[in-house]
């Protein structure tokens, strides 16, 4: 069976005018996304180290989901609002996991 996958992409917000501004992106991209299909769910997350640290985490019910929605023709237009807050402090703008093991 294939293993559920999570896509972290990090952002970055240097204020509260930016905060709210990653917000309200992440909440047009949401309702974009649903219904997507093999999309389990998304969450907008803030470090308590580093406020200005934010990841959006979705989660997929495969890879094979995963890449197809990527590789859609949606898949960039849908979120584009959330592109100007990409962390560029960061090694890799996003990353992929497959879930190994959960209880």
């Amino acid at each position: 069976m294939p293993a559920e996958v999570r896509v972290i992409v990090y952002q970055a917000a240097y204020d509260e005018e930016q905060l709210a501004e990653v917000r309200t992106a992440y909440h047009l991209v949401s309702e974009r996304l649903a219904g997507v299909p093999g999309m389990l769910g998304n969450e907008l997350l803030r470090s308590p180290a580093d406020p200005t640290a934010l990841a959006v985490m979705s989660r997929w019910e495969s890879m094979a989901a995963f890449q197809r929605w990527e590789r859609g023709a949606d898949h960039r237009q849908d979120t584009a609002p959330l592109r100007p807050f990409r962390d560029t402090r960061a090694f890799a703008p996003f990353a992929v996991y497959e879930v190994d093991a959960a209880y």
